[in-house]
């Protein structure tokens, strides 16, 4: 197998892990305690990266803290948002506008970064609002696809802030305080929350943030192995799990304006990403 192979697999076994990550958000009843979950979510991946983070510390001492600490909270309010969509809306529903991150994209990075707007650019942000037109159907938007589409927007503006990070930080301290800095709030909002603590939400939370770890590793296996723009295509194949997995799990049928907006979405993106040098535009906050 050569490397672009290997690296194509690496991606969809990550978007593959990715989506049964979803899954272990979506099976939640919608009424439990968001911010308790939250939490848990924050404290099972600080578990995880404390001994990647300690192992580090002496060689990279933490640095940046403010853009972190910003990170964070922005990361925070996105997966309270992931939460309430996943509950509330079909899995490849939700996945279908999380995937609007890239396209949100184009805009905040000539706003907030002053990159260059191209043809290109504008053609792919216009093609993909009307496939998240498509998906939404205007007379169906609730809170819940209104919340999908806050956890694209903080996905966009976390990776736009990306570039203020140091490049030799590594991505285990990178990743620890994207999810220990906003801790005290959460806690806080679990606290003012009148709810008891649902302390089974620890399970649920501890397997979708192990997840997500190892979705994250293959990511970085994967872009090791080969040149970003070669197999960055590979990952929109999570968003065809999510229909998969949608339908086999959860009975969900996709919808002709499901599918469509969807190709209208990941296109325009797969023929943005050939050309580009640069990592992927979206990160998944799940």
């Amino acid at each position: 197998m050569n490397s672009v192979s290997a690296g194509m697999l690496y991606l969809v076994l990550g978007n593959l892990i990715a989506v049964f990550s979803d899954v272990l958000v979506k099976v939640l009843d919608p009424d439990q305690p968001i911010f308790q979950f939250v939490l848990f979510r924050q404290l099972s991946a600080a578990l995880l990266l404390a001994p990647w983070l300690l192992w580090s510390w002496r060689r990279h001492p933490p640095i940046a803290l403010k853009w972190h600490l910003l990170r964070a909270h922005i990361w925070a309010g996105g997966v309270c948002l992931m939460v309430i969509a996943l509950t509330q809306l079909p899995l490849a529903t939700a996945n279908a506008l999380f995937y609007a991150a890239p396209l949100l994209m184009v805009p905040l990075a000539v706003w907030i970064a002053g990159e260059a707007m191209s043809r290109q650019k504008v053609l792919t942000a216009l093609m993909g609002f009307i496939g998240v037109l498509i998906v939404l159907r205007p007379t169906e938007v609730n809170w819940a696809a209104l919340a999908a589409l806050g956890v694209a927007l903080s996905l966009a503006l976390n990776n736009l802030l990306i570039k203020r990070l140091p490049l030799q930080q590594p991505i285990a301290q990178t990743l620890f305080f994207t999810n220990v800095l906003s801790m005290p709030i959460i806690f806080a909002l679990a606290c003012w929350d009148p709810t008891p603590w649902q302390w089974h939400l620890l399970w649920p939370a501890f397997g979708s943030s192990a997840l997500i770890m190892v979705y994250a590793g293959l990511c970085v296996l994967a872009y090791r192995k080969a040149e970003a723009s070669k197999i960055a295509s590979a990952e929109y194949t999570g968003l065809l799990a999510a229909v998969v997995i949608g339908a086999w799990l959860f009975d969900e049928q996709p919808g002709l304006p499901l599918l469509v907006g969807c190709l209208c979405i990941i296109i325009p993106l797969a023929a943005m990403a050939r050309k580009s040098k640069a990592k992927p535009l979206a990160e998944p906050v799940s």
